[in-house]
């Protein structure tokens, strides 16, 4: 193919993932920007195909049924409150691959590489080893396999951290110098370990903010590869990918309070222990679906805040069904989403929009408090943490000073949940014991479920 020709149909990709991340920023035009990213991919991929030199099609074409049949079991399988994770575990693909191309190209033509090449290969290895391990660890905090709880940051973890990172930026001043298999191989291995204990550290809150940064360093990671290739659409995309989650990154961490060098640098995490569940707890009151349809019924306003326990209930269009029969009824009802309810960016806002929600039902953290007090019930279907009265009351605790939904300032809270066992944080919740709070326990859509039974027999 003609240069100038490739030259454009990489503009046009480039373009069509500008239009893509354009369209993500909007629940309305999210799915439309998720077709103009593959879109440009495709074309980027398939240029790339034809217009490079390519040892044999063969082995592609093995990669690409293999890759295929993973992507189409994974799409098919994997439930809508385990997409946190695997998006993770998808940001440590991107990470795994980087460093592999790079690794690879750097043993075919290390010889004749410059100096700024081998740069762009170390780092490469680097941000793609640390996204791969950090990855893998968010990927297991966030699944909750039982070994992760045995899993502590080891002793002056960070001045081990602060070590390694100096061990490796000698690494990587060392392969520009004198560049060897053994030294770019060994400096992937020790980011690896870094990634590793830079997450370990970080609280289970925070794994939301973590993922986005994960996501930063993905696209870092590609575009260091596009350099080592002298691909300017990969470079393109990796940029974009990588300056879009640190974006986010930010946005969260300022949703939460946090700081973007605590969260870079694996600082976050619990400051003390507070009181026992126990003594939260002594003064819970719970409910019946009958008596919260009896409260729905003379409520003119109503505020639903759902968190990750709606997700693994797949309550979502229960709470539709909910939300119309209210409505029909001359009640007002919105919903209260915290920019980090569930496990990701956004995870409550797909579930919402998956069972055709309005998007102007769909109200933001702040918006929704400055109203809060003119709510008559505020049902929290499966939240926690982004509802915990700690966060504002209490400075040691491991949320403390991250912005919440105030449903405690509702006339009536109600919280629907399986039981009183404290959220990814790990702390109780005060919330659950308040003078206007009740707890309905119980499966989230079957109790909304009961719920739409009592009102439509009341």
């Amino acid at each position: 193919m003609n240069q100038n020709l490739i030259d454009l149909a990489y503009l046009a990709a480039a373009v069509f993932f500008i239009l893509g991340l354009k369209g993500m920023t909007k629940p309305k035009t999210a799915v439309r920007g998720n077709l103009f990213g593959a879109i440009g991919m495709l074309i980027a991929v398939l240029v790339t195909l034809f217009a490079q030199g390519v040892v044999g099609y063969g082995v592609i074409l093995t990669g690409v049924v293999i890759g295929s049949a993973i992507g189409v079991y994974i799409a098919l399988n994997v439930k809508m409150e385990q997409m946190p994770e695997m998006v993770a575990l998808l940001n440590g693909l991107g990470g795994a691959a980087s460093f592999l191309v790079a690794g690879a190209e750097f043993w075919r033509a290390s010889s004749a590489q410059g100096v700024d090449a081998i740069a762009a290969t170390g780092l490469s290895g680097l941000i793609g080893a640390v996204t791969l391990s950090g990855s893998l660890i968010a990927f297991a905090k966030l699944a909750e396999f039982k070994f992760m709880k045995k899993v502590k940051p080891l002793p002056s973890q960070q001045v081990i951290n602060a070590c390694l990172a100096l061990f490796i930026l000698l690494l990587l001043f060392t392969l520009v110098a004198r560049p060897a298999q053994f030294t770019y191989w060994f400096l992937v291995l020790s980011s690896f370990a870094l990634g590793a204990f830079l997450t370990i550290s970080i609280g289970g809150a925070d794994m939301p903010v973590v993922i986005a940064l994960l996501n930063s360093y993905s696209g870092l990671a590609a575009a260091a590869t596009g350099f080592v290739l002298n691909n300017s659409v990969l470079i393109i995309a990796g940029s974009l990918v990588g300056a879009s989650g640190l974006i986010l990154t930010k946005v969260m961490c300022d949703a939460m309070n946090r700081s973007l060098p605590a969260v870079l640098f694996g600082t976050l995490g619990p400051t003390a222990d507070g009181p026992s569940a126990d003594e939260v707890y002594k003064s819970v009151k719970s409910t019946s679906a009958d008596e919260v349809a009896m409260l729905l019924e003379v409520a003119t306003r109503v505020v639903i805040v759902p968190g990750y326990g709606m997700a693994v209930a797949q309550a979502q269009h229960a709470v539709r069904d909910l939300t119309n029969l209210l409505k029909s009824k001359g009640i007002e009802v919105e919903f209260g989403i915290h920019p980090v309810a569930g496990r990701m960016p956004g995870h409550m806002n797909v579930l919402l929009a998956e069972a055709d929600i309005p998007y102007d039902l769909l109200k933001e953290m702040d918006e929704i408090n400055s109203t809060m007090e003119q709510t008559d019930v505020c049902l929290v279907i499966g939240a926690n943490d982004t509802v915990n009265p700690d966060a504002r009351t209490n400075p040691s605790s491991p949320i403390a000073g991250m912005p919440i939904i105030n449903a405690d300032k509702a006339r009536t809270c109600i919280v629907i949940k399986r039981s009183l066992s404290p959220g990814f944080a790990g702390i109780p919740n005060p919330l659950f014991a308040n003078q206007n709070s009740l707890m309905l326990f119980a499966d989230g859509k079957q109790a909304v479920a009961d719920i739409i039974t009592a009102l439509k027999e009341g």
